[in-house]
């Protein structure tokens, strides 16, 4: 008797479908929850495939992806895909660091160090208010800077390469002209600066 139960128990397990390894051939990305398609690697196709991602983050994986495939109560056609990886475009980050990367090769890094990079052609923020609070801010721009603002403000001395603003505004203010001979001088501004 045991061993009839035995059997049947091996013949249910037969049917029942583990998860298995796969590869993207599409994805649909503009539904609530994306679907794709997959080739599994024993040949079996899946269309329509739900791709879970965790909530606040979302990625449309390239064709050619490989893929955690579940299928849910062991049947390959209420299958979801619940991992993705694509060693083509995958950043290499060291022990305890992590990026997000697009295949475009825009990245941001979170390195050791308490370091974070990001490199991209074009970096766009959009919000109310910006606050950067750092002891020192180094800005490279080789092409330009341009402010478009209806005011720009600075609680302390604003300088070029070769003066201050306050130097400038002290010249300005004391300044007069010599018109030789007995022309003489003239008056300091009578509107400072």
């Amino acid at each position: 008797m045991w061993n009839q139960v035995d059997q049947r128990i091996r013949s249910a397990l037969r049917g029942i479908r583990l998860a298995f390894r796969g590869r993207l051939t599409r994805v649909k990305s503009d539904l609530r929850i994306q679907q794709v398609q997959v080739n599994g690697l024993a040949g079996e196709k899946l269309q329509d495939a739900e791709l879970f991602q965790h909530f606040g983050f979302t990625s449309c994986p390239p064709a050619g992806t490989q893929c955690i495939v579940l299928p849910i109560g062991g049947q390959t056609s209420h299958s979801i895909i619940i991992a993705t990886e694509n060693g083509a475009y995958r950043l290499h980050v060291a022990s305890g660091e992590m990026a997000i990367y697009s295949e475009e090769g825009a990245y941001v890094h979170i390195k050791k160090g308490r370091i974070v990079e990001t490199e991209c052609d074009e970096y766009l923020v959009k919000t109310k208010k910006y606050t950067v609070l750092a002891e020192d801010y180094d800005v490279t721009a080789t092409a330009g800077a341009n402010f478009e603002t209806p005011q720009l403000k600075t609680s302390d001395q604003l300088a070029d390469g070769k003066s201050t603003l306050d130097a400038i505004r002290d010249t300005y203010d004391d300044h007069d002209h010599d018109h030789g001979g007995d022309a003489g001088t003239t008056n300091k501004p009578n509107q400072q600066m």
